[in-house]
């Protein structure tokens, strides 16, 4: 059989066959690297790990290479995001073995989609993605309101409890990590305040908190609803 249908076509028993050893691959590399981060392991644990690595790796080096031979556009294909994914999943094995980035093949799952033809959430995909680009405008002035109430919640913060914790609001940009974890209703409690104003002014920014974390789920889901009416309302041809 063309090795070219094998790689690229999944329509066929050899590509659908080849295609799952991959992901399965995939998956195992995955599970053996959250494995080899489990303290106190033995040694012969990290050398069957290490042995299991290097032979997915070599499987997925010669399957980029393979993807390379068979593409009719070989540069589309290298600098594609599929492309570059699968590279950067092998080239630090080769290069530099400080930088660890085997958790990027999980991206590489996504050919499931294609594999198992989900067409049901391909088309959930694409609403989300039209949902998206119908408030895009929303969203930007969103990102920018809120980086302006980050700023201004920084500066507040830091005139009420400078004076009272000079160590930990030493300054403006020290305050924006209390600023982020405040509005996004995290609070570590790593940074809290202690002053009656700072606390006055933390109840303020924890209710801001609140209405701007609210405002992108409404936007998204009026935008979901708006674009399945639309998708449910097109008179069929």
């Amino acid at each position: 059989m063309d090795i070219k249908r094998i790689v690229e076509d999944n329509d066929t028993k050899a590509g659908r066959l080849f295609d799952l050893v991959i992901q399965f691959l995939i998956v195992l590399s995955l599970v053996t690297f959250s494995i080899s981060t489990l303290p106190d392991l033995s040694e012969s644990t990290h050398q069957i790990l290490y042995g299991i690595e290097v032979v997915t790796v070599i499987i997925f080096s010669l399957e980029y290479i393979l993807r390379i031979l068979v593409a009719d556009q070989k540069l589309k294909y290298i600098f594609s995001f599929y492309g570059i994914v699968d590279l950067i999943a092998i080239l630090p094995f080769y290069i530099n073995r400080s930088v660890d980035l085997r958790s990027i093949r999980v991206i590489r799952l996504l050919r499931l989609f294609r594999i198992l033809k989900f067409v049901k959430y391909s088309k959930a995909l694409k609403r989300y993605r039209a949902a998206f680009l119908s408030i895009k405008e929303e969203l930007i002035i969103l990102i920018i309101t809120t980086s302006f109430v980050i700023y201004i919640s920084a500066v507040g913060i830091y005139y009420f409890e400078n004076d009272a914790q000079p160590e930990i609001f030493k300054s403006i940009f020290h305050s924006l990590w209390w600023a982020v974890a405040t509005l996004t209703t995290v609070g570590y409690g790593d940074i809290y305040p202690v002053t009656v104003g700072g606390k006055i002014f933390t109840y303020v920014i924890l209710m801001v908190g609140l209405c701007i974390l609210a405002v992108p789920a409404g936007l998204l889901a009026s935008a979901m609803l708006n674009n399945g009416g639309k998708t449910k309302d097109r008179p069929r041809r």
